[in-house]
């Protein structure tokens, strides 16, 4: 695996999935009963945005970097962005921002690949309670942790698709965890290249996942041009009650503190299970 997350961290689609990812857990916290988080893609918890790294390219500027400062009106947006820009100068992860709202109630397994990545990871969370890192392949923590004990909780799929063939491993994963934990919260996130493909992808894992699921979008540029990273696509299979009203209040306005370009654009869509 080449892909390193650093140069991308706090992009467009980091915060697009991000505010999300917090809006899920605080949608978990609202009930006393514990829950489990697990991330199958973790990557390294914390990102330098400045030190070492070719500041005129990075992508954080356009990104986390149009919010810093700003007084957004959504608490979606407030919320997320008191737990991103708590300390200066670094972007905090997925996993990371699971650590700073996690109750002793609740626990999280957090998988990362990249064995560097891995023990940046572990580092930054050796004193925090009830989670475990893991050095290894996230698909197969699916298999072995789920259905959790505590029979709740959040499960957040992000890979980095290096390889066409990643899409339709996701479907897989997705379908044979949803097959041991129903019930489930999942999030997959999944970048937007080309409008049509995204469609017809999203269509085959409908099929698959046979459940309730929320399409969130949000892309910065036209998304027919097939050149690089016009978008971000979040697919969340049961969706927590209210998760999509209140997105389609905060997802409007982050759309437009970030944009820059007329193409920009935002969607959130409910798709229903098929039919019997």
């Amino acid at each position: 695996m080449k892909y390193r997350h650093s140069y991308h961290a706090g992009n467009f689609a980091d915060v697009h999935k991000h505010v999300t990812l917090v809006a899920l857990l605080d949608a978990l916290l609202r009930k006393d009963a514990g829950f489990l988080y697990l991330d199958t893609h973790a990557g390294r918890g914390s990102y330098p945005l400045e030190a070492g790294r070719d500041t005129s390219q990075a992508e954080w500027r356009d990104g986390v970097g149009k919010l810093l400062g700003t007084t957004p009106r959504a608490a979606e947006l407030t919320r997320w962005l008191a737990l991103a820009g708590a300390e200066a100068g670094t972007y905090p992860g997925s996993p990371l921002l699971a650590a700073m709202l996690l109750r002793p109630a609740d626990r999280a397994a957090l998988f990362e690949l990249q064995s560097d990545e891995c023990a940046a990871l572990h580092d930054s969370l050796t004193s925090a309670a009830r989670i475990r890192v893991a050095c290894g392949d996230g698909y197969h923590a699916l298999k072995a942790l789920l259905p959790p004990a505590e029979r709740r909780g959040l499960i957040f799929i992000d890979p980095p698709y290096e390889e066409p063939a990643d899409f339709d491993r996701v479907i897989d994963a997705l379908a044979n965890g949803l097959q041991r934990f129903a019930t489930g919260v999942f999030c997959v996130w999944a970048p937007v290249k080309h409008a049509t493909d995204l469609t017809r992808w999203v269509g085959k894992l409908a099929r698959r996942a046979a459940r309730p699921i929320l399409l969130s979008q949000l892309w910065r540029a036209p998304r027919d041009a097939r050149a690089g990273l016009a978008g971000s696509a979040l697919v969340i299979v049961n969706p927590p009650w209210q998760i999509e009203a209140r997105m389609r209040e905060w997802l409007p306005e982050l759309q437009q503190l970030m944009a820059n370009h007329s193409g920009a654009g935002y969607e959130v869509r409910s798709i229903p299970p098929p039919a019997p």
